[in-house]
């Protein structure tokens, strides 16, 4: 007859709550997964797969019953390892929406918004267009498998284990995350530029020809000089993106290991 041990029980238990709590904090905020077409169940039915799939490749676990209070810490603190794992990649997403903001407003189409509901709110429509490229370039370069394989070799990075985890790692995130706004701005530079030479040529044509309306041939002018300057910047686009995403998997070992515990001196 078989007889399971309560401690073998929560060696189990241990080995498949662990990783699924990172597993699906990664799936909370990374692109794709935590898109809301997605829905929980589906979410929680790759989690499942993927944590039942690594259980005989995973280090050793905490001798911790999970349903205990320091399991249960535990478990939150994976789930925010995930969480945080998954917002280093969002970044990018973030960076690209920056870019279709300023451009749109740049354009004068800063009233061309509707409700997202994967965002959960309004959006510009350019913010939308850029991210939906960038989300095709995603799945092109298999970004979702990367995030898994990253995911993966996270236990090795950082291995389950009952000490917190060192607020730098935290500090570190927050430093990537201002960088959305260089990065905004940087990627809409182009189309930026060509509006702003626009406009100057507008100036000096209005102060040449005092009768011409501007309101009634800026706009027109600024739309097309804007889409103009969209069609030639796409060609380059990609490659951008592209090395924007991989940025994005390299500052995961990183942040990784600034989140890991300090070893005490010996």
């Amino acid at each position: 007859m078989l007889n399971v041990t309560s401690a073998q029980l929560d060696a189990w238990l241990a080995a498949l709550m662990f990783p699924l709590a990172r597993l699906l904090g990664l799936f909370a905020t990374a692109p794709i997964f935590s898109n809301r077409g997605v829905s929980v169940r589906v979410r929680l039915a790759i989690g499942l797969g993927i944590a039942l799939a690594l259980l005989p490749v995973m280090p050793p676990m905490p001798d911790v019953a999970p349903g205990g209070g320091i399991g249960l810490m535990i478990m939150v603190q994976q789930m925010f390892i995930g969480i945080a794992i998954g917002f280093m990649v969002r970044l990018v997403f973030a960076a690209v929406d920056m870019a279709g903001s300023l451009i749109g407003m740049q354009m004068g189409l800063s009233f061309a918004i509707f409700f997202d509901p994967d965002a959960g709110g309004q959006t510009a429509v350019l913010s939308d267009f850029l991210s939906l490229v960038a989300t095709l370039l995603f799945l092109a370069i298999n970004g979702h498998l990367i995030l898994i394989d990253l995911l993966i070799r996270s236990f090795d990075w950082l291995p389950v284990s009952t000490t917190p985890i060192t607020a730098n790692g935290w500090g570190y995130i927050a430093r990537a995350g201002a960088t959305v706004f260089a990065t905004g701005l940087l990627i809409s530079l182009p189309v930026i530029a060509v509006l702003l030479v626009a406009n100057i040529a507008m100036g000096i044509l209005t102060r040449a020809a005092p009768q011409l309306n501007l309101f009634a041939v800026g706009f027109p002018i600024t739309l097309a000089m804007g889409f103009f300057a969209i069609v030639l910047i796409m060609t380059n686009f990609g490659p951008v993106v592209q090395s924007l995403f991989e940025r994005g998997f390299d500052t995961v070992p990183v942040m990784l290991e600034a989140l890991a515990p300090v070893a005490p001196p010996r």
